[in-house]
């Protein structure tokens, strides 16, 4: 996460301590921390909220945002690791956009992130009249203007009117509709209905937790898409169906390194969970009509794995044009030019010269250069403007 968006996150902490107290209607403590006895209440929270969604998922769909504990559990501790996840997301969007629409906002983490990142009109729709009257709060508390909207997907309500240069639906899509393969189709006509209010040349951003049976289920969703003619902007470079599909054990998120805000922390120590890293699953589409996006020219790949190095080598899994596939370098072939592949992270798109089909994948040696033309929470550049010959 880079050092401008940790600044703009740490902003955001007194904000969230204030309404959050505010909303209590009690308790005082330092503006930029809470008190042991907070820690405690609010952990409870944010434990029962992470066995809820991440691992019992009985509170999948559920009213949680109703309740003022639980919400108060999200707003100190999931609210910040969502907007550091868009933050990572919106990165990669190929415009700045101006008119937004954050679908299933809650208390709007996504919102603020699409403020942040250089919006001008951003609207927060969501089922929870508590949580869009939190995200009118940090509005007034972070002097932003923000619009509201009640939207509830359950009752198939109708989308807030409009065409947005960027919709966003964050950890909303997994708790629609169910569970298993019966879900894809309603998820996926969602979409649909969605993308259909975002204007040419804007994107709809959906971020989903990085959990297998998450993750898997969004690139389900992705294939039903794809193959209606849907181009995706983001991570993808492969225009078929997703190849991390094709074994029961794989799937695909991405992973970002970040320095975790105080309270973060302190409330994970509290709940007893780990979270030394930014995980998430996305998927950026373009509306209906445009081209997948043109890559540079060269040899592409995106990092998806952690680094798997073993005894004398380097190697990670790539998905690109061509499909996933290992790829490893000796460290015997280390040179100049091909240095960079030892130091690569989950996101990067690189791109290699000089390979040799080997096992499942591809080896890299001492004539392979490396370039990394792309680093994890950027978009690709698309390839170079033909040059005009004088005349």
């Amino acid at each position: 996460m880079s050092e401008a968006y940790s600044r703009d996150l740490e902003r955001w902490i007194p904000r969230l301590i204030a309404v959050w107290r505010q909303a209590r209607r009690k308790g005082d403590g330092p503006e930029t921390r809470l008190t042991p006895q907070e820690v405690k209440e609010v952990g409870a929270g944010v434990k029962q909220l992470s066995l809820g969604l991440t691992r019992e998922r009985q509170l999948a769909g559920a009213k949680y945002m109703d309740d003022p504990r639980l919400l108060g559990a999200y707003l100190l501790f999931y609210w910040p690791v969502s907007y550091a996840q868009a933050r990572q997301a919106l990165g990669e969007l190929p415009n700045r956009p101006r008119q937004v629409l954050d679908l299933g906002s809650g208390p709007g983490p996504l919102a603020f992130a699409a403020l942040d990142a250089g919006a001008k009109e951003v609207t927060a729709a969501d089922r929870s009249k508590p949580a869009l009257a939190l995200a009118r709060s940090l509005a007034t508390e972070a002097g932003e203007a923000l619009a509201t909207r009640e939207w509830d997907p359950t009752r198939k309500a109708p989308l807030p009117e409009g065409a947005y240069d960027l919709i966003t639906m964050g950890h909303v899509l997994n708790e629609l509709y169910g569970t298993g393969d019966g879900a894809i189709a309603p998820r996926a006509a969602l979409l649909e209905q969605v993308l259909a209010q975002v204007k040419k040349g804007g994107s709809l951003l959906v971020l989903e937790p990085a959990l297998r049976e998450t993750s898997r289920a969004l690139l389900k969703v992705r294939d039903v898409l794809v193959g209606k003619g849907y181009a995706v902007r983001a991570p993808c470079l492969f225009r078929g169906n997703c190849p991390a599909l094709v074994k029961e054990s794989d799937w695909c998120h991405a992973e970002r390194p970040w320095p975790m805000p105080r309270v973060v922390e302190e409330l994970a120590r509290a709940a007893g969970l780990h979270k030394e890293s930014l995980k998430m699953s996305y998927l950026m589409l373009a509306p209906a009509g445009e081209a997948w996006p043109e890559p540079p020219p060269g040899r592409l790949f995106r990092i998806v794995s952690e680094s798997l190095e073993g005894k004398g080598r380097q190697r990670y899994i790539g998905c690109g044009p061509e499909g996933r596939l290992g790829l490893a370098l000796q460290e015997k072939h280390r040179t100049e030019k091909n240095e960079r592949f030892f130091k690569l992270q989950r996101g990067d798109v690189l791109s290699v010269t000089e390979t040799e089909p080997k096992g499942d994948g591809l080896a890299l040696d001492d004539r392979t250069e490396v370039r990394v033309v792309a680093p994890a929470g950027r978009g690709v550049p698309p390839p170079p403007s033909p040059s005009k010959e004088s005349p």
